[in-house]
């Protein structure tokens, strides 16, 4: 199992540029994809962005291609969430997310990440 704790959410403007950090505890983080996933106010929580083990493979949903960055660094056991040019749409919870299968890639839906951070809020004002 992985344990994750996200941080680097806060209150920014629209135009503006945040990056969110998860830092993973484990002995398998390295053999894992990883993603990252958000809740806006009154809605489902959805996929953000996802990165392969090696960080040799990423996917990203449409509405934050271009925008988003995802990348991982496995010495630090840490994945970033690169997000420029917010729109307050962006504005949810950003939870951090491990795959339940090792060596497995692209995954998108809930039920295939077995691990989950506690969120990290982040507001994007007009």
């Amino acid at each position: 199992q992985v344990q994750l704790a996200e941080s680097g959410g806060r209150l920014v403007q629209a135009g503006d540029s945040l990056r969110l950090s998860c830092a993973a505890s484990g002995s398998t983080f390295e053999w894992r994809a990883m993603a990252w996933f958000r809740r806006a106010p009154g809605k489902a929580r959805e996929f953000v962005a996802g990165i392969g083990w090696q960080g040799e493979k990423t996917w990203y949903t449409d509405s934050v291609k271009g925008r988003f960055t995802i990348s991982r660094d496995n010495a630090k056991k840490i994945v970033y969430l690169q997000m420029n040019n917010l729109k307050p749409e962006d504005t949810a919870v950003y939870y951090c997310a491990a795959e339940k299968v090792l060596r497995r890639l692209a995954a998108t839906q809930e039920v295939d990440f077995g691990s989950w951070g506690q969120g990290t809020q982040v507001s994007v004002s007009s």
